[in-house]
């Protein structure tokens, strides 16, 4: 389907050859109804959208059979066929149909019902004598009409009664007809030779197109029959074969003949097919329906249409046609005759039109796929004509013809909406009932008219520039294409809108966005080129504000009933007023400035020591230098001689904003995580007495190491040369939370500066901007907690690892208490109530209280081989528990107690396990396991994973619990359910 559509198949029409070129000459302002006296000569119809047939057969050979079937078919209830067509009253009442008569008064409900008009000839002629009119019958009309001579018309009607008294009672439809003629003529009944053999070729060439090259039941087996009647034909068609009785060739060739004819694809007997095979059947039948039109006349059709179309569907049974076929081919036939007889006549594309509404009433109760492709190659070869003109109806329509404009959309319109909705397998498979083809295609109409037109109006704006090229002040190209665009939207609007809004209620309003686009899209290119303004810009701008208010206004008012107000339309108008040229360039300026800023950053970053006495207040130096980079930038900013501050702010506070949040991000970088600091904890292992004594003697054994970590605490600030030692870390807090308290003044100041900008409005500044800076003060919060916590670890486990996780209760627990690690965190502490900005103090404190007590169970809980404890000992766990708490008490100058006790809630549960009886501890393990793994832990304990979250419900806490115990029955218990080592 999307080949159909292809714009670029059927665009470059133009009024030259299209509708209404009729009327280009001396008589183009006559009414493009009146009737139009053309002969068969001056017929240039389209191509058949039907498959081509062989070359053998001419049109006139077509049109000598289908009256054959016609007349063959047209016979009275009692089975008889026609008579020769006479005029004596006696013969007349032998065929009460055929020789019925008409007069041209005569009224025709087909026609009515299409909309045609009545032909200007008429039926009915003057007769010579006494003023009579002389009716002429409907079998005298069909001869008249298919150019069939009375001789040729009595031979076929003798023909046809010897037929009938030789096979009474047999039906027309079981007939080969062209096998049956063969065999009643012979030389002598024909005026002379050449005639004779003429009328033998067509009919043997005609049995070849039925029965061989297009047969309704596909060959398939029976080749041999097929061969034998190819060379039958053959052999005649070089040879003339005697006719007129029964010999021996006759016999032979009607064997052949009957033998194919009487295939079917059910295998019934009561069949015939010799031209009803496609495209065969319907190029016959087209031929029988063009006789509807007035052979004097070639745009009207006959009165007798009823009449005559009662007669020709008979000639269904031989040709294989249905009502569904009658229906497309009549809607071809119909309008095929609007295109040959010079497009002036849109009755004819009116009745087209009407007689499609049966064709897609058709198109939705069946499937069949020859009916379909017959479908779509009809369809496809009117909506192809029809959109070669609507692609670029400005070419095609003018003030003369522009009332075929409506009935050439509404044929296309049609076409289309079978296509889609009733062929397109696509469609039917997804059924996207929310598609309206009308709509759409007329959408694309418009489109794309209009793209076309712009491109036409373009080069000639551009001609016009260039022949005014040598006059003083020229007018920019560009302007005076605006004034063309703005008369080319008010023609579009007062002429073809009208007619396009039955089709899409927005017609005007799409019409206008094509324009503004186009003239959009070159107005960008012109603009991308300006870097002042010069007074060719300021008159370009000023021209395309004109049009644009001009190409909004139509938009609007086109849009006042729709269900969206325009919304949909003014989207596709995206402004191209005189301030966004500037407003671009305040842009670059912008950028050009951020730029410059985010490398200072990067520059002075890279040079930033972190030191604590580089400013008094305890922050880096280079947070004040990229705020104060940051206000000369709003100050210069309103400075700038533009209308359009408050429009342009937003985009310089989101460029700053980025600038700030890239500084907090390098002001964080590189300075770890919690994760960062905490030890490995060892594999798991059952003490002894023995393991304290041995862990004394392997730390003493380490003299070394033990210097290294004590010599990076002494002075508390370790690590000065990377600027990561804690000292360094307190001055990155403090620059962070100067930015975050500085960005409340900034908000500030930008809401005065606006204030006192002559371009802001009361509703610019009267929310405040307090959220314009989204993205830093999130990631200052971020900076301040990520810090808080990497340097409350690196105190903790790194710069006092050597008083905690290497001293602690390493070997006898009353000489090896909290007290170390508690005079050294004190002092800490007090380097940093000194340092820490104070609004931020309490938050790193309590960072360093939670990473305190955390490395106080790890000791517990994790400390490996080197610590036992017996249940004896506990009492100088909760002892040392206590103190770290009392150290961030501090008489009530330290912690809140609230925040204490919810740091020290973990600790405070598991440390009562140390105090129970190692059987109670191995029983509630046993239990909690079982809970925890189920079944699959009866017959052996699985060994329960660590996942940090330590307490007296976690079965890993009990079983470390049970791995630290100094006693016979923790030992045993671990060495038979897990065989764990005494020592790594």
């Amino acid at each position: 389907m999307a080949s159909l559509f292809s714009r670029d198949r059927i665009l470059g029409h133009s009024k030259r050859d299209s509708i209404g070129s009729s009327n280009s000459n001396s008589n183009s302002n006559s009414n493009s109804n009146s009737n139009s006296t053309c002969t068969a000569a001056t017929l240039d119809p389209l191509p058949s959208p039907f498959d081509t047939l062989t070359p053998t057969l001419t049109a006139t050979d077509l049109r000598e059979t289908a009256y054959e079937i016609f007349i063959a078919t047209c016979r009275t209830s009692t089975g008889k066929p026609f008579p020769a067509n006479t005029n004596t009253p006696d013969r007349l009442s032998q065929s009460p149909v055929l020789q019925r008569s008409m007069t041209s008064a005569a009224a025709s409900k087909m026609k009515k019902a299409l909309g045609l008009r009545s032909s200007s000839s008429g039926t009915g002629s003057p007769g010579s004598g006494g003023g009579k009119v002389v009716k002429k019958t409907v079998g005298e009309l069909m001869r008249s009409q298919m150019k069939v001579s009375e001789a040729a018309d009595s031979r076929i009607r003798r023909a046809l009664l010897r037929i009938s008294a030789g096979q009474v009672g047999r039906r027309v439809e079981m007939m080969v007809l062209p096998l049956e003629l063969l065999q009643q003529f012979k030389s002598s009944d024909f005026t002379d030779q050449q005639e004779y053999d003429a009328w033998q070729k067509r009919n043997l060439k005609m049995l070849e197109a039925g029965l061989l090259l297009h047969p309704h039941v596909p060959l398939g087996n029976s080749t041999t029959a097929s061969q034998r009647l190819q060379k039958i034909i053959h052999n005649a068609l070089e040879k003339p074969i005697e006719t007129g009785r029964n010999t021996e060739t006759l016999q032979i060739l009607r064997g052949a003949v009957m033998s194919l004819a009487n295939r079917s694809t059910d295998g019934s007997s009561d069949s015939c097919h010799w031209a009803d095979g496609y495209p065969l059947n319907l190029r016959l039948y087209e031929i029988l329906l063009e006789t509807c039109f007035d052979a004097n006349d070639e745009s009207s059709i006959i009165d007798e249409v009823d009449e005559v179309m009662e007669l020709i569907k008979k000639t269904w049974g031989i040709l294989g046609i249905n009502q569904m076929l009658h229906n497309i081919c009549f809607s071809w036939v119909l309008f095929n005759r609007f295109v040959a007889t010079g497009q002036i006549d849109n009755d004819l594309l009116y009745a087209a039109d009407c007689q499609l509404v049966e064709v897609a009433k058709d198109a939705k109760t069946t499937k069949d796929p020859t009916y379909a492709k017959i479908l779509n190659s009809t369809l496809t070869s009117i909506l192809g004509w029809a959109e070669q003109r609507l692609l670029a109806y400005h070419d095609t329509f003018d003030n003369g013809n522009i009332n075929s404009m409506q009935s050439i959309v509404s044929l296309g319109v049609s076409a289309a909406k079978i296509l889609v909705e009733d062929i397109s397998n696509e469609y039917r498979r997804r059924r996207k009932t929310d598609t309206d083809v009308a709509r759409s295609r007329t959408d694309t109409y418009i489109r794309s008219s209009l793209r076309t037109a712009f491109a036409q109006i373009m080069e000639k704006a551009d001609s016009s520039r260039r022949a005014s090229r040598n006059q003083p002040n020229p007018l920019p190209i560009l302007a005076i294409l605006a004034k063309d665009v703005g008369e080319l939207a008010t023609k579009e609007k007062k002429m073809f809108s009208p007619i396009l809004k039955r089709w899409h209620p927005l017609a005007a309003g799409v019409a206008v966005a094509t324009l503004h686009v186009c003239y959009g899209n070159e107005l960008k290119q012109f603009i991308s080129g300006i870097t002042e303004l010069t007074p060719d810009a300021v008159q370009v701008l000023r021209a395309a504000d004109k049009l644009e208010k001009d190409l909004v206004q139509i938009a609007v008012e086109d849009s006042v009933d729709s269900d969206d107000g325009g919304k949909a339309i003014i989207r596709e108008m995206p402004p191209f007023e005189a301030e966004v040229a500037i407003a671009n360039l305040v842009k670059g300026w912008t950028k050009l400035r951020l730029d410059r800023l985010k490398e200072w950053v990067d520059r002075n970053l890279q040079q930033e020591v972190w030191n604590p006495r580089a400013n008094q207040d305890g922050y880096a130096p280079s947070a004040v230098e990229v705020l104060r980079i940051i206000d000369e930038t709003l100050d210069a900013f309103f400075q700038l001689p533009i209308p359009m501050h408050p429009a342009l702010l937003p985009d310089l506070i989101v460029g700053l904003d980025r600038c700030l949040q890239y500084y907090t991000s390098k002001v964080k970088s590189g300075c770890g995580t919690r994760n960062t600091f905490i030890p490995q904890m060892p594999a798991l292992t059952r003490c002894a007495t023995e393991a304290k004594f041995h862990g004394v003697f392997k730390k003493k054994e380490k003299p070394t190491n033990f210097q290294r970590r004590n010599s990076q605490v002494a002075t508390t600030n370790g690590d000065t040369n990377n600027g990561f030692g804690v000292p360094q870390l307190c001055v990155r807090i403090n620059t962070l939370q100067r930015i975050r308290t500085e960005l409340e003044v900034l908000e500030k100041r930008i809401i005065t500066l606006l204030r006192n900008s002559e371009s802001a409005h009361v509703e610019d500044f009267s929310n405040g901007l307090s959220k314009r800076f989204e993205l830093t003060p999130g990631a200052c919060l971020e900076g301040i907690q990520q810090l808080c916590e990497s340097a409350a670890y690196k105190i903790v486990f790194h710069n006092l690892s050597h008083c905690l996780w290497d001293g602690l209760y390493v070997g006898e627990l009353a000489s090896s208490t909290i007290e170390q690690f508690i005079q050294e965190l004190e002092q800490n502490l007090m380097v940093i109530a000194e340092t820490v900005h104070e609004q931020v103090r309490t938050r790193f404190v309590a960072e360093i209280m939670k990473a305190s007590l955390e490395g106080f169970l790890l000791v517990l809980l994790a400390g490996g081989p080197s610590r036992s404890f017996t249940r004896q000992d506990c009492q100088i766990i909760e002892d040392d528990f206590k103190s770290i708490k009392d150290l961030f008490w501090a008489n009530g100058d330290g912690l809140p107690m609230d925040v204490i006790n919810k740091f020290s809630s973990t600790a405070r549960d598991v440390i009562p396990l140390f105090r129970t009886e190692t059987e109670n501890i191995i029983e509630r393990f046993r239990r909690l396991t079982l809970e925890t793994y189920g079944s699959s832990a009866k017959s052996r304990l699985p060994l329960p994973a660590t996942t940090g979250q330590w307490g007296p419900s976690d079965p890993n806490t009990l079983l470390r619990v049970l791995c630290y115990r100094n006693d016979d029955a923790a030992s045993k218990f671990l060495k038979k359910t897990y065989t764990l080592p005494k020592k790594l």
